[in-house]
């Protein structure tokens, strides 16, 4: 019988899925931090001092830059664990 990820016997290995789970909840965290900036100064600079609208654009821009790095880096991350847990698993 093959094993399977994250079963044992017919029964699901929730420790394992926690295991697997906590670190990839931590990056996406830190990617949701690191986007808050950029947000948080375009609150404070446009909204709040009134200066000029161009910097909306601008932090918005980087806002969306660093949410696309970040998925890209969760999603590259996924791929590499599910490699290594295929893997391990042979």
């Amino acid at each position: 019988m093959t094993s399977r990820l994250f079963f044992d016997g017919d029964e699901l290995d929730s420790g394992a899925v926690w295991r697997e789970v906590v670190p990839l909840a931590r990056l996406v965290a830190v990617v949701g931090a690191v986007a808050l900036v950029p947000v948080t100064l375009q609150w404070l600079f446009v909204e709040t001092l009134g200066l000029v609208p161009v910097l909306t654009a601008l932090l918005s821009v980087a806002t969306q830059f660093v949410l696309a790095v970040g998925a890209g880096v969760v999603l590259l991350y996924v791929v590499t664990r599910a490699l290594r847990l295929a893997d391990d698993s042979v």
